[in-house]
């Protein structure tokens, strides 16, 4: 009698850009805002792209969106951060000059 072959058992990894991505994220709030931010969305993409091509054989998807949530979010204050610095040291250099004008 023949007996029907076990299938063999798939092992799901977990992708290591999903890693790098949620890991990078948080630094990014706490140590290197807008490098470890841009490492945080670049990784990230790049593991979901890589989760869509494994056929369910790699995990770490909802990783790699926190490390894109994390990464977006900071690069957002930072920009923000940057124009409010722009603004006050435009006015900052201006008002001085107005003021002389004055007197």
């Amino acid at each position: 009698m023949n007996q029907p072959y076990a299938p063999i058992p798939t092992v799901v990894r977990t992708s290591n850009l999903a890693i790098i991505s949620l890991v990078s994220g948080i630094v990014s709030w706490v140590f290197l805002p807008l490098i470890a931010a841009i490492i945080a969305i670049i990784t990230g993409h790049m593991a979901k792209n890589e989760i869509k091509r494994g056929n369910g054989l790699i995990s770490g998807n909802g990783m790699a969106t926190a490390g894109l949530i994390l990464g977006y979010v900071q690069l957002g204050l930072g920009i923000c951060a940057c124009l409010v610095i722009a603004v006050m040291l435009a006015l900052g250099m201006t008002i001085p000059f107005i003021n002389n004008s004055v007197y």
